[in-house]
């Protein structure tokens, strides 16, 4: 993968390849630039624990360094992708901590959500059955979410004795179904059927089970295979623009786009259009 800190930059020893790096606590691919992360204890539908928690959010925040992948997809094993955090390995301990503990926790947490966001590739989330908890808001904080006609997803905080308001859920949610709609799921911690997570715009497409992984690899391929640097630009822009007004927001896109325009992609874009070739896109 070219990466845009060219190899003669000073700067280059801070970013490295991550395929190298072999998790503990998750099962990790690379190919062609497309890392797959896939939450593996399908005997428990896949729940997470506190070193799983840590070592995701230390993997997502090393993609801004990554020279090597592109774009992500995030599944779980089986037949589920995630039902949240482990009830005997995080919840049952959570009870006998105290307040300073539980603070580390809950930001530990958050800080895989916001991981994910500020990561400059896309991430196309698969997901099929359970998505609970935690599960949900993994899902939530990517790109993209396929899923299948079968996927329950839950943001099932209240049912434990929990607000509604834990990872940014109360953030992100009303962004992306409307505020009355989440405000529904969240204080009730009912399940979101595919059909309704698909009308409400939660779900980009759903696809049956054989065909999710096919699907969300064949996405992530795409997006690996156009102007990266760009993209990151789009995800970041589509998470800063929040906070604007629009005014801020044109002129913060006219800046971005400005940058975008120095790139050798832009110029290799311009030359193959003008040769009625396909743009062959490097990332630089």
């Amino acid at each position: 993968m070219k990466h845009p800190i060219p190899d003669h930059n000073p700067m280059r020893g801070q970013y490295r390849p991550m395929a190298s790096n072999v998790p503990t606590h998750f099962a990790l691919s690379v190919n062609e630039g497309v890392a797959t992360v896939t939450l593996n204890r399908p005997e428990r539908k896949n729940p997470l624990t506190f070193d799983s928690y840590a070592e995701l959010r230390d993997w997502f925040l090393g993609l801004q360094k990554a020279t090597d992948i592109k774009a992500v997809v995030l599944t779980g094993a089986g037949d589920n992708f995630c039902s949240g955090g482990d009830v005997h390995e995080i919840i049952g301990p959570l009870t006998k901590m105290s307040m300073p503990e539980l603070l580390a926790f809950t930001r530990m947490t958050g800080a895989l959500v916001s991981a994910m966001r500020a990561c400059p590739q896309p991430i196309v989330a698969a997901i099929d059955g359970v998505c609970a908890g935690a599960g949900a808001m993994m899902a939530l904080a990517s790109d993209l979410r396929l899923g299948t006609p079968g996927t329950n997803t839950a943001f099932l905080f209240t049912r434990v004795g929990l607000a509604g308001a834990d990872m940014g859920a109360c953030a992100l949610l009303p962004r992306m179904i409307g505020q009355g709609r989440a405000s529904e799921l969240l204080f009730t911690g009912r399940a979101m059927t595919a059909q309704e997570g698909h009308a409400w715009g939660f779900f980009n497409a759903l696809h049956d089970s054989a065909a999710l992984l096919p699907a969300a690899h064949k996405l992530a391929a795409q997006l690996a295979q156009g102007p990266t640097f760009a993209h990151g630009m789009t995800k970041t822009m589509l998470h800063q623009e929040w906070a604007m007004t629009l005014d801020q927001a044109i002129e913060a896109e006219a800046q971005a786009q400005a940058i975008c325009m120095q790139t050798q992609d832009f110029r290799r874009a311009y030359e193959a259009f003008a040769a009625k070739q396909r743009p062959v896109f490097e990332g630089d």
